[in-house]
């Protein structure tokens, strides 16, 4: 794969992944990376927050249930963010699942931070 020669592994660390893509945290540049759909997006967090927002927002049974001869894709943009996504349905539901994976395992690293931390005090 051509992208995985190109991440710095001293800066970057996996959050989270799935057969779609992988989300990546940068501590030196204050970012994420999200290499997902073909691409790798550079994220601030409240980027990463209205992304997670607007996918969120995407109502995938509707989507499902449309018998309109409208295309199953959906834009997703972001104001203040150079990125944009095309997405199909099964896109959709791969970033939704990529994103809930990232903000848990953040959860579980803050939970495992603080009882280490009031074990430690």
């Amino acid at each position: 794969m051509k992208f995985k020669s190109e991440i710095p592994a001293h800066n970057w660390n996996k959050v989270y992944g799935n057969q779609a893509g992988t989300i990546y945290q940068s501590d030196s540049e204050s970012c994420w990376y999200i290499d997902f759909a073909g691409k790798v997006a550079r994220f601030d967090y409240r980027n990463i927050l209205k992304l997670k927002k607007a996918v969120y927002q995407i109502d995938i049974e509707e989507l499902l249930l449309d018998t309109s001869k409208s295309g199953d894709l959906e834009i997703i943009f972001i104001c203040a963010c150079d990125h944009c996504y095309v997405l199909s349905i099964l896109e959709i539901i791969s970033l939704k699942d990529l994103l809930q994976g990232t903000f848990v395992m953040l959860e579980l690293n803050h939970i495992l931070r603080d009882r280490l931390h009031r074990v430690a005090v």
